[in-house]
């Protein structure tokens, strides 16, 4: 930082100097001094450096997740549904997939029928996934990350 103070403060001495040469109301020890009570004033008031802020502006929606039932804990289990983000959806006439990616970017692929914790993979669509939980509920996730829980698809 003094580094950048030591080069603004050449740049502008400089520049004092060559308005000297141009202005002739002002001496150009008059314009020297001028620099010279900037100076001072530079040093004596040293910029603070800001602290780095607590979350990493880089780690894009990493920290928020999208849920609806925050009340039930579910969302604490590693292998909850609301820790992941829906990122792809094969569909074909043999076999179905989707690709769930959690918040360290980890990309875990599923297919009909298997489970991912405590819910089974039922369903696909065009932009969602259909899970159903052992008390025959359902959740749906999309691709907006958004998650709903209903009794019937």
């Amino acid at each position: 930082m003094n580094f950048f103070k030591n080069i603004l403060l050449i740049f502008f001495l400089l520049f004092s100097f060559n308005l000297a040469f141009a202005d002739t109301n002002d001496s150009t020890k008059e314009i020297v001094e001028k620099a010279k009570e900037i100076t001072k004033d530079l040093e004596n008031n040293k910029v603070e450096e800001e602290d780095v802020p607590l979350n990493d502006p880089f780690a894009g929606n990493e920290g928020s997740n999208t849920s609806v039932n925050l009340e039930t804990g579910e969302e604490r289990d590693e292998m909850s549904l609301y820790n992941f983000k829906l990122s792809g959806l094969i569909s074909g006439t043999n076999a179905s997939y989707i690709s769930l990616t959690n918040a360290s970017g980890e990309v875990l692929t599923i297919t009909l029928g298997q489970h991912l914790g405590e819910i089974k993979l039922i369903d696909l669509r065009l932009t969602e996934a259909i899970f159903q939980k052992e008390d025959k509920s359902y959740m749906i996730i999309d691709f907006n990350n958004q998650i709903r829980e209903t009794d019937e698809y």
